[in-house]
């Protein structure tokens, strides 16, 4: 979903600032050391977390670990469908459609960055297959998370709690650890629910994988680049 970019920021300022720094140096992991992340921890991170701006102090989402036998159960049911092509219906929609060109340009350029890294040819489709299945293993992450959203909230709910999974990723920087936010998750609602045992009421947003990462891993050399300030900001008087 998002992955380390450099701004016009200089290296001097993100030094001194270290809260720029995090935020300059944060990248989407995909490969994790085995170490567990210890439960305390865990929940300092979703407190921190919970500090994210949230309109009238509602304070929507919420945060499922899975782990153990139920979690390698998510996985095998998620792939699945995966693997069998069973059609996605999505609680939600995350991308607009049509997609316009230059938005497809930035998405094909996401995935040309993560697969180079990789060393995976643009016609290597198993290749391709194999790397995007480890979505539905939470890229077997010592943490694995499971974010829900109730039915029932409105638009503005999806952004604060986007604002939540954003603070979520930060303090784990601060902390050291890598993350990764997947959206492949949200692709098989039905199952998840299903599997855990949620209510019809508890739309899948996206999963969440966590941990210490694996530095040497060439899949967590990717880099991706940012929109220029001209193509997204604009000041009028």
């Amino acid at each position: 979903m998002t992955d380390m970019h450099h701004t016009a920021i200089s290296s001097e300022t993100a030094v001194e600032n270290p809260s720029l720094a995090l935020m300059l140096q944060r990248r989407s992991i995909r490969a994790y050391q085995a170490d567990a992340v210890p439960a305390q921890l865990l929940h300092t991170l979703l407190t921190t977390a919970r500090q994210a701006p949230s309109g009238g102090n509602l304070q929507p989402g919420r945060f499922i670990a899975v782990s153990g036998a139920l979690r390698q159960q998510l996985s095998d049911a998620l792939l699945a469908d995966y693997e069998a092509k069973v059609p996605e219906c999505e609680d939600y929609a995350y991308f607009p459609s049509p997609m316009p060109m230059q938005l497809k340009r930035r998405q094909a350029a996401s995935a040309q960055a993560l697969y180079s890294a990789l060393g995976v040819g643009r016609d290597d489709r198993a290749g391709r297959d194999a790397q995007f299945a480890r979505n539905y293993r939470f890229f077997d992450a010592p943490v694995a998370l499971v974010v829900t959203i109730d039915s029932h909230f409105g638009h503005g709910g999806y952004m604060d709690l986007g604002m939540a999974l954003y603070g979520l990723q930060l303090a784990a920087a601060a902390h050291g650890l890598g993350s990764c936010a997947i959206g492949a998750l949200a692709s098989y609602p039905a199952t998840v629910r299903r599997v855990l045992g949620l209510a019809e009421t508890q739309h899948i947003v996206c999963g969440m994988a966590l941990g210490w990462a694996d530095l040497e891993a060439p899949v967590n050399q990717t880099q991706t680049t940012r929109a220029p300030l001209a193509e997204y900001f604009t000041e009028m008087s």
